[in-house]
């Protein structure tokens, strides 16, 4: 596909199957900020990646293409998905979200070091609202605007039925996306918490404490929690 300079939601929309829109979805520079930031993480390294040759791209989502289940994420870790080009793949929310898909069923192992690990999922897919890692992990709201419009064909490519957010930030956006596309979002719309289901349509969204170092590490999500998501969700996709 030649998109030249297109914007995203030109291009998105043209994408018919999932590996068009991965392939597009890596190709995009819209963001000066970001492509310059993610560029530079992948030049300069960390120390313990010094070896490693870094993705250092936009990254896109990851697992089933026919998923009951949707996760989605703030935006890819710089030495994480970053480096690895794939997402929750290579960093510490990572390990704890892919275990927890395991211990529940929506995936055959439990780590996600690679892309050529071997990690499968099961009825389940994992992805972003912003693809490029940004910096200090906070996209400006500009650059999730631009992004949008990957996940919104990205739902509508792979029509799940349920949809976890980790963290308030994929809450609104995942709430924008469905209102866009013209699901009866309710009104106002409701507030971000860990374990808050809200029916929408035939759909329901499920909120989740992303399980960040700052989360995981102060106990604010533990293990049982992020389990009791990803298990409801499954059961709800049945």
């Amino acid at each position: 596909m030649n998109t030249g300079r297109l914007a995203p939601a030109t291009v998105a929309s043209r994408c018919s199957d999932l590996s068009e829109l991965d392939a597009a979805i890596v190709a995009c520079r819209r963001c000066p900020r970001l492509v310059q930031w993610r560029e530079n993480v992948a030049l300069t390294r960390r120390a313990a990646y010094a070896n490693e040759e870094y993705w250092g791209r936009p990254v896109p989502g990851f697992g089933d293409p026919h998923p009951r289940v949707l996760i989605v994420g703030l935006a890819p870790a710089a030495h994480g998905a970053n480096r690895t080009g794939r997402v929750f793949t290579g960093d510490r929310s990572g390990d704890w979200l892919f275990a927890s898909l395991h211990r529940v069923g929506l995936a055959n192992q439990s780590t996600s070091i690679s892309v050529d690990d071997g990690l499968e999922l099961i009825g389940a897919r994992v992805t972003a609202a912003v693809r490029c890692a940004p910096p200090d992990n906070k996209p400006t709201v500009t650059e999730r605007d631009a992004c949008a419009p990957w996940l919104v064909r990205e739902w509508e490519l792979t029509d799940p039925s349920v949809i976890v957010a980790l963290g308030g930030f994929a809450w609104q956006v995942v709430l924008r996306m469905l209102a866009e596309v013209g699901e009866p979002v309710p009104r106002p719309r409701p507030t971000f918490g860990h374990g808050t289901e809200v029916s929408i349509g035939e759909r329901v969204l499920i909120g989740c404490f992303h399980p960040s170092q700052q989360n995981t590490f102060t106990g604010r999500l533990t293990e049982q929690m992020l389990d009791a998501v990803m298990d409801r969700a499954a059961i709800l996709a049945t």
